[in-house]
């Protein structure tokens, strides 16, 4: 099966769901509009498909390996990278001033969806670094900035993101790691950190590690938390690669997917590094990284259930099986049950990708116009697009093996390879579950009024829908006030256990509600008609019920979650 790369529905949401238009009319993204984004679109579109996409199979079955302190990438994936850095598609949304390409996190999101698609352990590289670049425009010094991120932005050079520990996992203020002043601006960083998303490679110049460290005398917790930028090679006086640093890659993680995608545990022996931000407020400047990479992350979720769902489509019109009771194939397809789990899977695709877009647009809206409401609705966006994105991922992985029946357990046709790639995606840069907890903590702090005006636009668009379709819209407006009141409920509890127990039903039932939205408006662009009005319909119908009972379950609080003792749940 080829990847095709699914350049017309990112162009409809463009047109009709998203309003990209008003992104593109703001003067700091008026270059990307029309015919600019289109180009932009066709071009990645043209490296996904004919040049990272052969590569997808070559990092699953031919490992990045430790040789003798070096890691060696997987075949094919030093040219791929080359590809990517020479189209600048690493400095996508960078600073022009540096040499990024100054793009819109939408279209880049666009981007980056059709390249997990085609090569997810690929992809991950220059995510990583596109966090990076991200985190020193915000946090770095000037000279700092000069120095690394034209480099970064070029390609020549690739960044990481260095939190976790063996006993610091997602409580990163348990790190041990120490950062000791060395009297001429610079830091003698001294650690193990573990779960180092290409913590090297052999392609790159060099790569430059965020580390998150711990002065002396620091306060416990995340408050004692400093950022440290930690070259692999030291720059010389003219900022080209030198004398290598105190760090190494100590071994690779054997893993059960992402096998191109060398994951390091790394070691800092007094290694020389540049404090990024304000001693002490390493986490603030880390965040800005993270939630890029949290954004990212979901679509890494996206594109595999792209990729996923084509595979379970080509194998589904091609195998015969049976005599469905419809079709004269004999194909797969026409059994009912095989069209059911390809309907949800194509459903559920379309809303990850508009909550991934929405979010990115919203990103993009807060940047240009420093709008407070427009920042908001990209921080409550976001926990939803990551959990939301990566769960699509898996579970229309898993569907594309259940289609294939006995041949998706059988490794050489490439169905397993997509669950077991997309399966840490729920996992790191934060669970999904830790998502779904800042959604009802952090994301509800403000009285839940970001979260409200979300659900009063949802309710417009199905008050502007009535006329064409009477039931959808009254079902998306229902489900929108039940939300409401779930929404409200969760305000008022001052027990965190009773929010945190509803979380990630929550986090689901928003999500389902969103994308009926998005789906409502599909319907109407497209007057009803044709296989949006069939998949809208198809959507609200029989996708968007589910809503109800999470927000049930929502609001039943903590006390069922906690009825078993600990010692009752090992019987």
């Amino acid at each position: 099966m080829s990847y095709r790369a699914p350049v017309s529905e990112f162009k409809f949401a463009f047109d009709h769901l998203i309003d990209f238009g008003q992104v593109t009319q703001s003067d700091l993204f008026s270059e990307a509009s029309g015919d600019v984004a289109e180009a932009i679109l066709e071009e990645a579109a043209r490296l996904c498909e004919q040049v990272l996409a052969p590569l997808q199979r070559n990092g699953d079955l031919h490992p990045a390996r430790l040789e003798n302190g070096i890691v060696r990438t997987s075949p094919g994936f030093a040219e791929g990278y080359r590809a990517v850095a020479e189209g600048g598609w690493v400095g996508m949304t960078g600073d022009p001033k540096y040499g990024g390409m100054g793009l819109p996190q939408t279209l880049a999101t666009a981007v980056n969806d059709m390249m997990a698609s085609a090569c997810l352990s690929l992809q991950l590289n220059p995510l990583m670094t596109q966090g990076q670049i991200e985190a020193l425009e915000h946090h770095a010094s000037d000279e700092i900035r000069n120095l690394y991120l034209p480099r970064l932005m070029s390609g020549e050079w690739c960044g990481t993101m260095n939190l976790t520990e063996p006993q610091a996992g997602s409580d990163v203020g348990a790190l041990r790691t120490r950062a000791t002043d060395n009297g001429d601006g610079t830091f003698a960083i001294s650690g193990q950190k573990i779960f180092i998303s290409w913590g090297d490679n052999d392609f790159t110049e060099n790569v430059c590690h965020l580390v998150l460290a711990r002065l002396p005398d620091a306060p416990a917790g995340t408050r004692g938390i400093s950022l440290f930028l930690v070259p692999k090679l030291l720059p010389d006086e003219n900022g080209a690669p030198g004398v290598a640093n105190s760090l190494k890659v100590v071994s690779l993680e054997h893993k059960l997917g992402l096998h191109g995608s060398p994951t390091a545990v790394m070691q800092y022996d007094g290694a020389t590094g540049w404090l990024i931000g304000a001693p002490n407020k390493g986490m603030a400047a880390m965040f800005t990284m993270m939630n890029n990479a949290r954004l990212g992350v979901g679509v890494q979720g996206i594109g595999v259930a792209e990729a996923a769902y084509q595979q379970a489509v080509a194998y589904a019109q091609d195998r015969r099986q049976g005599r469905p009771a419809q079709g004269d194939t004999g194909a797969i397809v026409d059994h009912a049950d095989v069209r059911r789990m390809l309907m949800e899977m194509k459903a559920d695709l379309f809303t990850a990708r508009l909550l991934s877009l929405a979010c990115a647009a919203a990103t993009d809206m807060g940047r240009a116009t420093g709008n407070a409401d427009w920042v908001a609705r990209a921080a409550f966006l976001t926990p939803i697009t990551k959990a939301f994105g990566t769960d699509t991922g898996i579970t229309v992985a898993e569907q594309n093996i259940q289609i294939h029946g006995g041949m998706g357990f059988i490794e050489e046709t490439g169905a397993a390879q997509y669950l077991r790639d997309v399966r840490v995606t729920a996992i790191y840069e934060g669970t999904n579950g830790i998502q779904a907890m800042d959604l009802v903590g952090r994301k509800l702090a403000d009285g839940g009024e970001a979260a409200g005006r979300l659900l009063d636009e949802i309710e417009q668009c199905a008050e502007r829908a009535r006329a064409m379709a009477p039931e959808l819209a009254e079902a998306v407006w229902s489900a929108a006030e039940t939300l409401r009141e779930t929404t409200e409920w969760l305000v008022g509890r001052d027990d965190m256990n009773d929010r945190f127990a509803g979380a990630v039903p929550y986090l689901r039932a928003f999500a389902r509600v969103l994308g009926a939205c998005f789906h409502l408006k599909a319907f109407t662009a497209a007057e009803g008609r044709g296989p949006r009005g069939a998949l809208a319909r198809f959507y609200i119908t029989r996708m968007l019920p589910e809503h109800a009972s999470l927000c049930a379950s929502v609001t039943q609080g903590a006390e069922g979650v906690f009825a078993l003792k600990p010692e009752d749940l090992a019987r």
